[in-house]
């Protein structure tokens, strides 16, 4: 059974202000895109790599991935959405309904391959699929449109989600071109498969595995890494 690994890179980071596109921006002597790819590429059950970018993206890409693991380049959407579901268009005629895709976002450098590796694993013989999530750790405010806090909301219950996730080909393709042809924006995977009225197995994942937001999260992710790499055998 086949395990593709798909990476949206066609976004243009409006939120951080660069001149460049927050992927190309650089931590540690590499673009945050290589420092996701290389990771994701050393996962040992995937069966090769779409890498998704924007139509007039020009610049080329110099990864680390191991020779033995195909990487197709597919020309993204207007949304992350889109993105998606072009690569699974492309995967089409390389794929069984009942094969897995892993979606992966670009803007997250500092993913451990070893805790895909558990998601992976955890999915196993599930029908649907899961997602690597995290326990929300503050205190969560319920505010009205004044912009005072009315009430404190219980956590306890509440995950943030991160990626990669996981899904079935057949799957995650028909939520996504639901969406789509209903013109609903989705930002999040997992969210269009439960649309779907299916509810995929949630993983724990590290706060490590942080997105590239803004800019000050460039400096946080080279401070991850060097961390990484000095806890030895927890590295990634």
């Amino acid at each position: 059974m086949a395990i593709w690994g798909i990476v949206p890179a066609a976004g243009l980071g409006k939120r951080m202000g660069a001149s460049v596109p927050k992927q190309y921006l650089r931590i540690n002597g590499k673009t945050v895109l290589q420092h996701s790819v290389e990771r994701l590429g050393r996962v040992r059950a995937l069966s090769g790599l779409v890498l998704v970018l924007h139509p007039d993206d020009e610049t080329p890409m110099s990864a680390d991935v191991p020779d033995i693991l195909p990487v197709l380049i597919v020309r993204g959407g207007d949304e992350r959405c889109h993105s998606v579901l072009n690569a699974l268009d492309t995967l089409d005629s390389k794929s069984a309904s009942d094969d897995w895709v892993l979606v992966h976002d670009a803007a997250r450098p500092c993913l451990r391959p070893a805790e895909v590796d558990a998601l992976v694993e955890a999915v196993g013989n599930h029908d649907v699929g899961g997602l690597l999530a995290a326990p929300v750790s503050d205190t969560l405010k319920r505010v009205n449109s004044r912009g005072e806090a009315v009430g404190t909301v219980d956590r306890s219950s509440l995950y943030r989600a991160l990626t990669p996730q996981i899904f079935r080909f057949s799957i995650l393709r028909r939520a996504l071109q639901l969406a789509v042809e209903q013109g609903r924006v989705v930002t999040d995977d997992s969210a269009a498969v439960e649309s779907l009225g299916f509810s995929p197995i949630v993983v724990p994942g590290s706060t490590d595995n942080i997105k590239i937001t803004y800019e000050s999260d460039l400096f946080l992710a080279e401070l991850i890494m060097q961390h990484q790499i000095s806890s030895g055998p927890q590295s990634p």
